[in-house]
């Protein structure tokens, strides 16, 4: 992976966005997965937000028999197995990279980096956190859906103090085949005593995203994007 910024679709929910939310694609899927889920979100009367779907690289995928698709990490057989949240390091850490190049961009467009909320499915919620637990600058918010905490052995020394109170909701299929549920709820519980913020929630779903779980995600979105961009407003 090169140092150029990832291409993406963005949509905004009005003029002058206040805020952005950077959400990344699962496995083989690309940034238009998750383009239709703004509309169902519901976020009128909110502060005008600017959503972010970039597109992974193309790369070899082992589990995939080689097959080159779009993917933020390599996956091996049984990284996913047995409660292991084994991860291809170098490939997570250049999507670590990757994804913070699209928050400074952000920066650049003005928006504060408090108001900047990083979310993901799958292999893209995995990045999501990886990203906002060491990054920097405080953000507003991680959304992780049906996935895990890859490198957790390095978190405690790596983690950003900036992030240590950033709120983290969490979701995950109670049916999930792919990522077993297991997986999710022991990270889930990993952060919580590691000291974070963690909003947890579970449906009897497999690997997807359910109607209850985007009322849930569009009702955090609200509270954390509300607060964010109220605190950054000037006073008269």
């Amino acid at each position: 992976m090169t140092d150029k910024l990832l291409e993406a679709i963005e949509l905004e929910t009005g003029r002058d966005p206040a805020a952005s939310v950077i959400w990344m694609h699962g496995l083989g899927a690309d940034g238009n997965d998750f383009v239709p889920i703004v509309h169902e979100l519901g976020l009128g009367g909110s502060p005008a937000v600017r959503f972010v779907f970039p597109h992974a690289p193309m790369r070899p995928v082992t589990i995939n028999n080689g097959c080159v698709m779009r993917a933020w990490y390599d996956v091996s057989f049984g990284d996913l197995e047995g409660g292991s949240r084994r991860a291809d390091e170098n490939g997570v850490r250049e999507s670590e990279a990757a994804v913070g190049r699209l928050i400074e961009r952000e920066i650049g467009r003005g928006i504060d980096a408090a108001a900047i909320v990083l979310a993901g499915f799958s292999q893209g919620g995995a990045i999501a956190l990886q990203t906002g637990l060491r990054h920097p600058r405080q953000l507003a918010g991680i959304m992780a859906l049906s996935t895990y905490v890859p490198l957790a052995e390095t978190l405690p020394q790596e983690a950003a103090p900036a992030n240590a109170a950033t709120p983290i909701f969490m979701a995950h299929g109670t049916h999930d085949p792919v990522v077993p549920y297991a997986m999710g709820s022991g990270s889930g519980e990993l952060l919580g005593k590691l000291g974070y913020d963690v909003e947890w929630h579970d449906y009897p779903m497999p690997h997807s995203v359910c109607l209850e779980e985007v009322r849930d995600i569009s009702d955090w979105l609200r509270r954390i994007l509300q607060r964010r961009t109220t605190l950054k407003r000037p006073t008269s």
